[in-house]
């Protein structure tokens, strides 16, 4: 009996994923100095290192803290209280708490080991996740974090002063999803507040929240006067994951208590509505959908219609990766059947937010993760350390806030995607949400 007691107690509460590059070592230092030994949480260290360096930073690392630091083997679990890293020319992931390594892409251009890090440990271990990007040039993180706090976890950032370099906290800031943004030697401290939290804990039960109906309706109430949307029929855990997750950011164990904090600070229903809108969402998403559209659907629709504008709308746009993925695909098709068509995207969102930032056509360099090299040379050109998509292609798409449930839907369609949508909606909205797609939509 007593074996596995002590089994249970090697698996961490938490995964912290930490992420850094330039400069990073004097930042990983200063988190390390200030955690204590024992917090039941594991660490996993993602750092950019050449392929060429002798990484002493195993023995460097052990002199700052009395947890067991280890270079990061295949098949390696992940246990609390330890300290793993990213051993060079190889990338890192997670599956079921145990570490992977696979070799780096040589000719691949760009290589981002924090995003793919970052990205399967969101997968692996959802609301257990802590993602920590500290000093570094460049943008990899920015979508890691992205993926984190859409499967619940929590994202803490480097504050741009302290950072030696600015490049991978500033870009993992402008995401919107930090719930901290410290210096390295004061994120242990928030950290432990945070998991101490009782809903991250485990000791209270979400269904709490959903029992007080008079608090959530004034905070729905709240929510509806400062942005203008009604949550009152997304999906219940949803809801309350998120609203939950805030409660433990901002260390308030009352559901009463949080309601009365967000009628008197506005910042705090801001930073709820972007937490209960956070969408995720990344260049051809999915590649089996859109290898089917390309080389099905999009060639017989294209064909098929000749002497009008053909008309698609993207419901749900959240930072325009997928309006620009189809006005990609769109340009290809044509390309491929030596035809041209006059083509129209329309792409909204609810997120005002979300829009300004699509329709500048504007993203971190490391979208190139998801792009091949050929795609990037066409369809984008660089803009200091960023991407800007091609001026002919933007000029496809027209972006719009847009609420799907209350505004009026578009007319003549040819085309609707609307992904990673519906599955925050109750079914009485989603039927409303048909209803308008079918009106929409063309015959055919």
């Amino acid at each position: 009996m007593t074996i596995r007691r002590k089994e249970k107690s090697l698996k961490p509460s938490h995964y912290v994923g930490i992420g850094a590059s330039a400069g990073g070592l004097e930042a990983i230092e200063g988190f390390f100095k200030n955690m204590p030994p024992t917090s039941n949480l594991a660490f996993i260290v993602v750092q950019h290192l050449s392929p060429d360096y002798k990484s002493l930073m195993v023995e460097l690392l052990s002199k700052k803290t009395a947890m067991p630091v280890h270079r990061a083997e295949d098949g390696m679990e992940v246990l609390a209280d330890n300290v793993y890293l990213i051993p060079p020319k190889k990338n890192l992931t997670i599956f079921h708490g145990k570490l992977l390594l696979n070799d780096k892409a040589i000719n691949q251009g760009i290589n981002l080991p924090i995003d793919i890090f970052l990205k399967s440990l969101a997968e692996d271990q959802g609301e257990r996740t802590i993602a920590i990007i500290l000093s570094g040039t460049g943008s990899d993180g920015t979508r890691g974090v992205r993926a984190i706090k859409e499967l619940g976890g929590m994202v803490m950032v480097q504050d741009e002063e302290s950072a030696k370099f600015d490049g991978m906290p500033r870009a993992a800031i402008s995401t919107g999803v930090a719930d901290f943004i410290l210096p390295p030697d004061k994120m242990p401290e928030q950290l432990l507040a945070f998991v101490a939290h009782p809903y991250v804990s485990g000791e209270k039960h979400s269904d709490l929240l959903l029992k007080d109906a008079d608090a959530l309706t004034r905070l729905f109430a709240e929510l509806r006067e400062k942005t203008k949307v009604d949550f009152t029929y997304y999906k219940p855990s949803t809801i309350t994951r998120r609203i939950e997750r805030r409660m433990s950011v901002n260390q308030i164990g009352d559901f009463e208590k949080y309601v009365h904090y967000l009628q008197n600070y506005p910042g705090e229903v801001m930073a709820l509505y972007r937490d209960l809108l956070i969408g995720v969402t990344n260049f051809f998403r999915d590649p089996e959908a859109m290898k089917e559209l390309e080389e099905k659907w999009l060639p017989e629709l294209l064909l098929r219609t000749k002497n009008r504008e053909i008309r698609f709308w993207v419901a749900g746009c959240s930072t325009g990766e997928e309006a620009y993925t189809l006005a990609i695909l769109v340009k290809e098709a044509m390309e491929k059947a030596s035809i041209s068509r006059d083509v129209k995207i329309f792409a909204t969102d609810i997120d005002k937010d979300a829009v300004v930032a699509a329709s500048t056509g504007i993203y971190p360099e490391s979208i190139a993760g998801d792009l091949t090299p050929q795609i990037v040379a066409k369809y984008f050109y660089h803009k200091e350390e960023k991407l800007q998509i091609a001026r002919h292609l933007r000029e496809m798409v027209v972006f719009a806030q847009h609420n799907l449930i209350k505004d009026p839907p578009f007319t003549n369609i040819d085309l609707i995607t609307c992904r990673n949508l519906l599955i925050y909606l109750q079914p009485i909205l989603q039927q409303k949400a048909f209803e308008m797609f079918n009106f929409s939509l063309n015959p055919q």
